[in-house]
């Protein structure tokens, strides 16, 4: 099918092409994406735009042995088809198959396992001062993204990296900005004098020859580099790395392969911090992704050529996150205090809408959720009502600002945390499973947990009026099908449950997504003989301790059912709860997910493998209570 890249079973055999085979192999791998991707789902235009610096990459190194660091990953398709795994790439991100992500169990091209932005440099650099230390001779490169330079953590990195003196290579791969031909131009002119090793030489034979006359040699010298600098200022866009201590090289066309290749080589053979600007077009190759590359970036399968979601089906159900954008709404127009904040995920956390009808109190901060938390927590104190929307994974990230900024102030902060639990395919990196023992412990919070998309309504509703201090609410990706019930849900309350059903043998005490699938098993338990009261916790924290001592009364088998990680879990919570009221001969199962990383898959086969679905619950149920 490929005449190249059949042939390619290692980047060793890419270096030996042509010129015109290369050009060639990139069409051929972009083929090969556009065409698994349609039938797997997946990050599909971040990956065709970075094709010809995989491709330039892997020719000028000699990888594995050379490092590339990539920063999230979700541009490192080609690498991944290039380094091996070209046949298996018709399984990325499907259970047992390949990560969507740079994954170092997967291969030894890896060099780190990836998911989250702004650490590549952070990595590539310390890998570098540790290659330094023990004598090494191995170059590292770190691939970074636009959006993922503005995270706090890739500034600190380039502060670091421009006064370490190390020999390292950044590209970044701006797919955002665009250059005028004029500048382009100079700056393609500029470039190459800046790379040519000829002019480098004369430039510190220079140097150290100015620096030695006397009395004048290190007045003359500042002048100068001041010359230099300014020269540099008024034609090259890179002022600001050039201050923090890296040689700036670029703007270049990141999707000419040769130009790329040309530059790479060169700039490895210099000395010291090197960041060369690369312009990629994102989606490049498949006209539709190029049209749209929002609606590219993470898709599911499509058909190739109407870019249609296949076998989309128009479905009445609305999602967790269609469910907090309708809230919002609601909430926003009856309260002008209210504002929105989101990192680099707008679209992803269903506040599109919202920034349509109040740009003014909507803020996105990019990739940055460190500053969006504590950017919230001066929102706060300016007298707004901040809901914070990041998916349960990057929030991690605000960990101090959490404690420090807001919980430590007492600030009225909602923190809602989309895709809690598991999320399916995007695996380990993503799955948000540690939201609850990251948060639970934190003094003054208020922490809720909705069984559907109608509770989450009514939970940001009673966050917004009903609450004081900081508030999180965790939901999963997706949507739960809620049955019909015959009672009216009861309405929100502090720190109270909901009780669903009330005798038992048993209390089943579910969190969030799990009270429809804990039901749903205890239907198969009734039908066994085995009676439960079932219980719907909403509040992680705190805890309805008047009910758990009624309950305690009453039964003293307790099970706690929740997506999430055991370990510091509300499992734990309950556990603590009755230790520290001395209530005695209490036995309570705990039903979750393990201490580990879990892998990547449908989120169904997942919450299947791991004993969530009601058949696991019931199971896991019966074996414990015999």
């Amino acid at each position: 099918m490929f005449k190249i890249l059949n042939s390619i079973n290692s980047p060793q055999d890419m270096r030996i092409l042509s010129k015109e085979e290369r050009e060639l192999l990139a069409k051929e791998v972009r083929e090969l994406i556009v065409n698994t991707i349609s039938r797997t789902g997946g990050h599909l235009a971040p990956s065709l735009g970075a094709v010809e610096i995989v491709i330039a990459l892997h020719y000028c190194l000699n990888t594995p042995y050379d490092k590339i660091v990539w920063d999230v990953g979700h541009q490192a398709y080609a690498h991944k088809i290039l380094t091996g795994r070209r046949d298996k790439f018709k399984t990325i991100r499907q259970f047992g198959g390949l990560s969507g992500f740079p994954n170092i169990n997967e291969s030894e091209y890896d060099t780190f396992t990836v998911g989250h932005g702004s650490t590549s440099i952070s990595s590539a650099l310390g890998l570098a001062k540790a290659r330094d230390i023990a004598g090494e001779a191995y170059k590292v490169v770190a691939v970074i993204g636009d959006g993922s330079l503005v995270g706090g953590m890739a500034l600190e990195a380039l502060n670091h990296a421009g006064r370490s003196n190390t020999n390292i290579l950044i590209i970044l791969n701006d797919n955002e900005m665009s250059i005028s031909p004029s500048v382009g131009a100079l700056s393609k002119y500029l470039n190459k004098i800046l790379i040519n090793p000829t002019y480098n030489k004369i430039h510190k034979d220079l140097e150290g020859l100015i620096k030695r006359v006397p009395w004048y040699g290190f007045r003359a010298y500042r002048a100068a580099k001041k010359l230099e600098e300014s020269v540099k200022g008024l034609l090259i866009p890179g002022m600001l790395f050039e201050e923090l201590g890296l040689r700036y090289i670029g703007p270049i066309d990141g999707n000419n392969l040769e130009e790329l290749i040309a530059t790479i080589d060169s700039a490895l053979r210099l000395d010291g911090p090197i960041l060369i600007h690369t312009l990629t077009k994102k989606g490049k190759g498949y006209a539709l992704a190029e049209k749209h590359p929002e609606k590219f970036h993470g898709t599911a399968p499509f058909d190739i050529g109407t870019g249609e979601v296949r076998d989309a089906q128009p479905d009445p159900v609305k999602s967790f996150t269609e469910a907090f954008s309708d809230a919002i709404m609601d909430i926003a127009r009856e309260n002008p205090k209210v504002a929105a904040v989101t990192a680099a995920m707008s679209d992803g956390t269903g506040l599109d809408e919202f920034h349509k009808a109040y740009p003014d109190r909507f803020f996105d901060v990019g990739m940055a959720e460190q500053h969006a938390v504590t950017f919230a927590a001066g929102l706060a104190k300016g007298g707004l009502m901040p809901i914070v929307a990041i998916y349960s994974t990057f929030m991690q990230r605000s960990y101090d600002q959490i404690v420090h900024d807001v919980c430590l102030q007492n600030l009225h902060v909602v923190l809602c945390l989309d895709r809690a639990g598991i999320v399916g395919e995007d695996g380990p990196t993503h799955h948000g499973l540690f939201d609850i023992p990251y948060l639970r412990h934190m003094p003054n919070i208020t922490i809720m947990a909705p069984k559907d998309q109608s509770e989450l309504k009514a939970m940001l509703k009673f966050a917004v009026d009903g609450c004081k201090g900081p508030v999180a609410i965790r939901y999963p990706r997706g949507k739960i099908v809620a049955p019909p019930v015959l009672e009216a849900t009861a309405p929100i309350s502090c720190g109270k449950a909901e009780v669903m059903s009330k005798e038992g043998e048993l209390a089943i005490l579910a969190v969030g997504s799990m009270v429809w699938p804990a039901a749903a098993a205890a239907g198969l338990l009734f039908n066994e003989g085995i009676r439960t009261s079932l219980i719907n916790v909403r509040f992680i924290k705190p805890l309805d301790e008047e009910l758990l001592k009624n309950l305690a009364s009453k039964t003293n088998r307790f099970v706690v059912v929740e997506e999430g990680v055991l370990e510091g879990g509300f499992g734990s919570a309950v556990m603590e709860f009755f230790e520290r009221e001395n209530i005695d001969d209490i036995s309570v199962k705990r039903i979750g997910l393990p201490s580990k990383f879990i892998e990547h898959g449908k989120k169904s086969e997942l919450l299947k493998n791991y004993g969530l679905d009601a058949q696991g619950i019931a199971a896991e149920i019966k074996k414990w209570r015999r």
